[in-house]
């Protein structure tokens, strides 16, 4: 089995809390196998024997620590390490704790855009407040959950919505909201995601009427000519012979009148006379 020392895919970030209020720490760590986690407050072992109010977790790679209702006290930098048989690994982040309080305010908003199917898509965001809101990200009015496809991300005050590979049907509104104690805020963008479409070749068509054809096929033998070759000169066509008739002899033309030829032999009889 490999061995791998502890990374943190997501570390520690710093929290202002009022005071009285809940403030939580959570980080997520890889590494094989899996590390211990410790805690740490000014460079000091933190426990829940030790801090009455904290709530410490490790499962599944994450790591948690919650302080239920912070106070004055509690300001400082709080750390936490990771260890296992090939290394070992820290995050540290500040607790600020204050009484005053600040709703939600956006230095940063969602920005619309327009891409390319298949390309990635980062929606960024920078929220302040106090306490610290909670920010979600909605699509179309539905909460969008953290997955492999959408993933959720903060650095801070920055909050993110990474998309992996866009499609078509990604395409539509998108928002965020950012909520405290003191209020909400909204922002909201649109995102276009065009797909590919294959564009027709056009052919084009040419129409020659008889008369061009045949002034074209003039102008090509009379070129021809010049150039030194044989102009070639379409022939006559060939009207075979009359075929000889084998029916008997027609008669003779009168008075500008053809009769025509009958298999019949007209005999002319006597004329009748007259009886006294």
């Amino acid at each position: 089995m490999s061995t791998q020392a502890p990374t943190f895919t997501q570390p520690l970030q710093s929290v202002v809390a009022l005071e009285g209020s809940a403030a939580t720490f959570q980080a997520t760590i890889s590494g094989s196998p899996v590390p211990e986690v410790s805690w740490f407050r000014d460079g000091q072992v933190l426990s829940s024997a030790a801090l009455p109010g904290v709530q410490i977790s490790f499962s599944e790679g994450r790591a948690v620590l919650t302080i239920l209702a912070v106070t004055n006290a509690h300001s400082g930098r709080f750390s936490v390490r990771a260890t296992n048989g090939a290394g070992q690994a820290t995050s540290t982040a500040e607790l600020l704790v204050t009484a005053e309080t600040a709703p939600p305010n956006f230095l940063q908003r969602l920005q619309s855009s327009t891409v390319r199917q298949g390309s990635q898509v980062r929606l960024d965001t920078r929220v302040t407040g106090i306490p610290a809101p909670t920010v979600r990200f909605y699509r179309e009015g539905a909460e969008i959950q953290s997955s492999a496809d959408f993933r959720i991300l903060q650095d801070g005050e920055l909050h993110s919505l990474l998309i992996a590979e866009a499609f078509p049907e990604d395409s539509g509104s998108y928002s965020v909201t950012a909520t405290n104690s003191s209020g909400r805020a909204t922002c909201t963008a649109e995102l276009l995601v065009q797909g590919e479409e294959a564009v027709p070749t056009k052919k084009t068509k040419t129409i020659m009427s008889m008369s061009q054809k045949g002034s074209s096929e003039t102008r090509v033998q009379m070129m021809q000519g010049e150039g030194g070759m044989m102009t070639q000169h379409k022939a006559p066509p060939r009207v075979p012979p009359k075929p000889v008739s084998k029916s008997p002899p027609s008669f003779k033309v009168t008075a500008g009148r053809q009769q025509s030829p009958s298999p019949v032999r007209h005999v002319k009889g006597p004329t009748p006379t007259s009886v006294r």
